[in-house]
């Protein structure tokens, strides 16, 4: 099935123009009313308004500067940790336990506590974020790390390299495509914590438009900032998706999927 690589951003393209299709079809025959379903050229609509008033280029960059900064933070500090706890039994057991614990707490119950430490601003807002990333990279690097065949770290030690050298030269690369996996999961987790973040406190960003809309009764304004997290989220995934595929192509796994 040597085509469907070069037609898959086709076929994905299939379903959301049938629920597009079918979202017309269920306006236009007045099944549900526009109170509660706007139409889907209504959406538009909003969308080119916000467009032309600047409104929707400012909220794609209050969004995307604390999904940035967020990502970036929680990232950072989970390849930190991931890469320690991964790499020594011994610091696996002294923090595992607690980021495992804290993994449980639900996130709008960070909250209060990140209003009350950083103040209603940017700081806040970042920082949810970041604990929303931080999870699914912390983990997935650990994995990584903790299930490298036995065999490469022996020839390691046949060569002298020492636990850090190991680390870096053998043990990350080997958790490299399980390190994207985590990073991309924690890119989808970003977009839904920056959203909860701006909806409990902001005055700008797609989730201030999302609030508004569902605060002044306009629910073409609630949709066009769902469509705009989507494709935003959807943008942001294939360019990371790109990037892993660029940083693991010595594993050739397309090619290995083509010949089975």
């Amino acid at each position: 099935m040597h085509w469907l690589g070069k037609t898959q951003w086709l076929i994905g393209l299939i379903v959301p123009v049938m629920l597009l299709a079918l979202w017309q079809i269920v306006a236009a025959a007045g099944w549900a009313p526009p109170s509660v379903l706007p139409s889907p050229v209504l959406v538009i609509n909003t969308l080119v308004a916000m467009a032309t008033s600047d409104e929707l280029v400012e909220a794609v960059r209050a969004t995307g500067f604390r999904m940035a900064s967020g990502f970036a933070l929680g990232a950072g500090v989970a390849t930190v940790l991931g890469g320690l706890c991964g790499a020594s039994r011994f610091v696996r057991a002294l923090l595992d336990p607690l980021i495992q614990a804290l993994r449980s707490v639900p996130s709008l119950a960070w909250v209060p506590l990140f209003i009350l430490w950083l103040g209603i601003f940017e700081a806040s807002k970042i920082t949810l974020v970041a604990v929303g990333v931080f999870f699914p990279v912390y983990l997935n690097l650990v994995s990584g790390i903790a299930n490298v065949d036995r065999k490469l770290l022996e020839v390691g030690r046949v060569h002298g390299y020492s636990p850090l050298r190991r680390l870096l030269r053998i043990q990350l690369p080997a958790a490299l495509p399980s390190y994207v996996v985590g990073l991309r999961g924690g890119l989808g987790l970003g977009w839904m914590f920056v959203a909860a973040a701006e909806l409990l406190g902001a005055t700008n960003g797609l989730g201030f438009i999302l609030d508004d809309g569902e605060q002044t009764g306009r629910p073409e304004r609630v949709l066009a900032a769902l469509l705009l997290f989507g494709i935003c989220g959807k943008a942001t995934d294939w360019a990371l998706a790109g990037v892993g595929r660029a940083a693991v192509s010595w594993q050739d796994i397309d090619a290995q999927a083509g010949k089975n």
